[in-house]
C-alpha cells in the first residue's frame, strides 16, 4: 500500500488540529476513513503498533474536533492507540521513522511535540496524571480541560482504580473516555445508547440533576432517596454503577466508531462540572479485517503488504528466550503439579500460550496488575505452592514492595522470569530492562541468575524452580544463540562460575554477567583475554573474582545493565570489601535512560558489541 497524498485529500490539509476544526461535521466520516488508510498505510510500511490506532480513529477526531487541543490536555494510556493522534498533530509526514533509531518516540512523549503531554509506556498512570492537571487547571482558572483515555486493559490495574478513588473525592473537572474494544465491561451498544448518552450529557439532565440537588440540599434524607433513585434507574440501562459510586458521572457506553455521536456527546460533556467517564465500545482493527480477526497478532507488525491480508510468516530459526521459557514450563508442569505459572496480562510476550493451554489450572493471567501478581504468587508459596512469576523486567519495578515484603522478608520460594532483561530496542526508555540487577541485588535472600545461552537459561529456571528461597532469572529479548536444549535439565551450584577462555598472559580478565557473553569471545580471542561466565549476579563467585584479582593485571565486567549498582559493582564492593585493590573497568549501560532503537544499533552505540567492549578495553589498559 502506498502513500499518494492524492489518496488522502483531506488529511493531507490537517497539519494540526486547528486545520481539523476547519472541517464540517458531515466531513468528519471521510476524514476518519482517510486516517485509518493513512495508518495502515504508514505502520506497513515502518512496522509498530497498528490494531489499537485502527481502533481509536474516530474517538481521535472527536477528541481533537472538541477540544482546544494544546491548551485542553489529552493523555493517552498507554500509548499504542495514540499512532492516530500523532498523525493529526503535525507528525503526520515522519510515521514511517517511528520507534527507529532517532525517528518517532513509538508512545506519547512530552519532548517530541506540545500535544504529548504526559510521557507514557506502562499502562494505567495517565488518570492519576490528569488528575493532577485537573487540580492545577482549576488553581489556574483559566478553564483548560483535561482528558484521560484508557483502555479496558490498562483500567484493571489498581493504579487506575486508586486515582478513580481520589478523583471522586477530589471533584475536579476532568473527563476519563474509557475505550473498551475487548467487551469485557459491557455489550450495550445500540441506537438506544447513543441516545441515552445524548440525553444524560445534555443540557436539560444536567441541568435538573445539578437543580435538584440545590432544592433538595437542606433535606438529607430525601437528598439521598433522589441520589439513590437516579443510580438505580440509570443502572437500568447503563453498566456504570461502579463509576458512579466512585464519584463519577458516568456515561455510555456508546458507538466508539460513530464519529457524529462522539462529537455530540463530546461537546455535551466538555460542559459539564465534576469528574465525567464516557464509556466507549470499540473494534481493535477496526476497518482492516485481518486486524479485526486477530487483533492480538495485528497488535504490533513487522513489514507487511495489506494486500495479501496477513502478515509475512516468520522464517524458522533459533528459539527466542520466551519460547524456552515457554516451553521449559510445560516441561516443569509435567514433572510438578505443584507448579503455578502467573503473569501480568503477557500471556504472548512471555511465551506462556501452550502452557495456558495445556495446564489451565496451574495458569493465572492476573491482568494489569504487577503488585498483585507478586504478593498472589507468595500467598501460593506460603501454602506450600511453586510459583513462577513470569514478567517483563520494567513491569518488575512495579511490584517491588512486594518483592521486599510479601516474598523475601517472609523469604518464600518464588521465581521470577525476568522477560526482556537488558536492552529491549524499539519501546524505548520506558521498557528498557536496565535495573533489575540493581533493585534486585540489594534485596537479602535473593538469587539472580544471568544465563550467557538458552541452554544456560533452561537450567537455571530448574535450579531457581528447586531452591527454597526467592530466586530470579533475567534473560533478554529476542533469540538464542543455538545452543543445545535437548538434553535433561541439570542444576546449577548457586553461586558458581564457569571459565570460557584461559588467557596464556593473564593480563586481562573479562568477567561476563548474561548474553553479551557472545560478544566477548571474539574479544577474549583477540586481546588474549581470560573470560569468566559469571552465571550469577548474586551471590557472585567471589572465591574467582579473588584468584582473578590475584593473576591479572586488570578486571572488566561486562553486562547487559546499568553500571550503576549492576553486577559489575558487586565485584568492586568484594574487592574493596577484601582489601584487594585492583584496576576495574566497568562496561554496561551508562547513567542516562535509553532511547528507542533496534537492539544491535543500541549496543553498538552504547560500545557493548564486541568492537566496542575490545575497543574501551584496550583504551583502558593503554592509559
Amino acid at each position: 500500500m502506498t502513500i499518494e497524498p492524492a489518496h488522502y485529500p483531506l488529511l493531507m490539509k490537517v497539519n494540526s488540529p486547528d486545520d481539523l476544526r476547519l472541517l464540517s461535521e458531515p466531513q468528519l466520516e471521510q476524514i476518519c476513513q482517510e486516517l485509518r488508510q493513512y495508518l495502515l498505510a504508514s505502520v506497513s510500511r515502518s512496522s509498530g503498533h497498528l490494531a489499537s490506532g485502527l481502533g481509536t480513529v474516530e474517538l481521535t477526531v472527536a477528541l481533537h474536533y472538541v477540544f482546544n487541543t494544546p491548551f485542553d490536555r489529552l493523555l493517552w494510556d498507554v500509548g499504542h492507540q495514540a499512532y492516530p493522534h500523532k498523525i493529526i498533530t503535525g507528525r503526520r509526514d515522519r510515521m514511517e521513522t517511528i520507534k527507529k533509531k532517532d525517528g518517532l518516540h513509538p508512545f506519547p512523549w512530552r519532548n517530541e511535540s506540545e500535544y504529548d503531554h504526559f510521557n507514557v509506556g506502562h499502562s494505567s498512570t495517565t488518570i492519576s496524571a490528569a488528575l493532577g492537571m485537573a487540580i492545577a487547571a482549576q488553581k489556574e482558572q483559566k478553564n483548560r480541560k483535561v482528558v484521560s483515555i484508557i483502555g479496558d486493559g490498562a483500567i484493571t490495574a489498581g493504579m487506575a482504580f486508586e486515582a478513580l478513588n481520589h478523583a471522586g473525592d477530589v471533584h475536579p473537572d476532568m473527563l476519563v473516555v474509557l475505550n473498551d474494544n475487548e467487551m469485557s465491561i459491557s455489550e450495550n451498544v445500540g441506537a438506544l445508547n447513543n441516545h441515552f448518552a445524548r440525553l444524560l450529557s445534555g443540557s436539560f439532565y444536567s441541568t435538573i440533576r445539578e437543580s435538584s440537588k440545590i432544592v433538595l440540599s437542606g433535606i438529607p434524607p430525601i437528598k439521598e432517596l433522589a441520589k439513590r433513585t437516579e443510580e438505580h434507574l440509570k443502572g437500568m440501562v447503563v453498566p456504570g454503577t461502579i463509576f458512579e459510586e466512585l464519584g463519577f458521572n458516568y456515561i455510555g457506553p456508546i458507538d466508539g466508531h460513530d464519529v457524529e455521536a462522539l462529537v455530540d456527546t463530546l461537546s455535551n460533556m466538555r460542559q459539564l462540572k465534576g469528574p465525567q467517564l464516557l464509556h466507549i465500545k470499540t473494534t481493535k482493527g477496526k476497518g482492516y479485517e485481518p486486524a479485526e480477526k486477530d487483533p492480538i497478532g495485528y497488535h504490533a507488525v513487522p513489514q507487511f503488504d495489506p494486500s495479501d491480508q496477513q502478515l509475512p510468516s516468520s522464517k524458522p530459526g533459533l528459539p527466542t528466550y520466551s519460547k524456552v521459557f515457554g516451553d521449559w514450563l510445560c516441561d516443569m508442569a509435567t514433572e510438578d503439579p505443584k507448579l503455578m505459572a502467573i503473569t501480568p496480562a503477557m500471556r504472548e510476550g512471555s511465551g506462556m500460550v501452550r502452557f495456558s493451554k495445556e495446564f489451565p489450572e496451574q495458569y493465572f493471567d492476573v491482568a494489569i496488575a504487577e503488585q498483585h501478581a507478586v504478593t498472589l504468587a507468595a500467598g501460593l508459596s506460603c501454602e506450600g505452592l511453586n510459583p513462577v512469576v513470569a514478567i517483563y523486567s520494567t513491569f518488575l519495578q512495579r511490584g517491588y514492595d512486594q518483592v521486599i515484603h510479601d516474598v523475601a522478608i517472609q523469604d518464600q520460594p518464588v521465581l521470577f522470569a525476568i522477560d526482556r532483561a537488558g536492552v529491549v530496542g524499539s519501546d524505548g526508555p520506558t521498557h528498557q530492562g536496565a535495573f533489575d540487577i540493581s533493585f534486585l541485588r540489594c534485596i537479602p535472600k535473593m538469587v539472580i541468575m544471568v544465563p550467557s545461552d538458552e541452554a544456560e537459561c533452561r537450567n537455571m529456571l530448574f535450579t531457581g524452580h528447586t531452591l527454597d528461597k526467592p530466586a530470579a532469572v533475567r534473560y533478554p529479548r529476542g533469540k538464542g544463540t543455538g545452543a543445545d536444549i535437548s538434553g535433561p535439565m541439570q542444576r546449577i551450584e548457586i553461586g558458581q562460575s564457569n571459565t570460557v577462555r584461559q588467557s596464556t598472559a593473564q593480563k586481562v580478565a573479562i568477567l561476563c554477567f548474561g548474553p553479551l557473553l557472545h560478544e566477548c569471545v571474539s574479544v577474549a580471542e583477540a586481546i588474549d583475554a581470560t573470560l569468566v561466565d559469571m552465571r550469577f549476579a548474586k551471590p557472585i563467585d567471589e572465591a574467582r573474582v579473588a584468584e582473578l584479582a590475584q593473576s591479572h593485571d586488570v578486571l572488566v565486567t561486562v553486562e547487559d545493565h546499568a553500571i550503576k549498582g549492576g553486577a559489575g559493582s558487586a565485584v568492586i564492593e568484594y574487592l574493596m570489601a577484601n582489601k584487594m585493590p585492583k584496576p576495574v573497568l566497568n562496561l554496561g549501560l551508562p547513567d542516562v535512560f535509553i532511547k528507542h532503537g533496534e537492539q544491535a544499533e543500541i549496543l553498538a552505540e552504547l560500545g557493548l558489541d564486541s568492537s566496542g567492549i575490545q575497543t574501551s578495553i584496550e583504551a583502558y589498559i593503554n592509559t
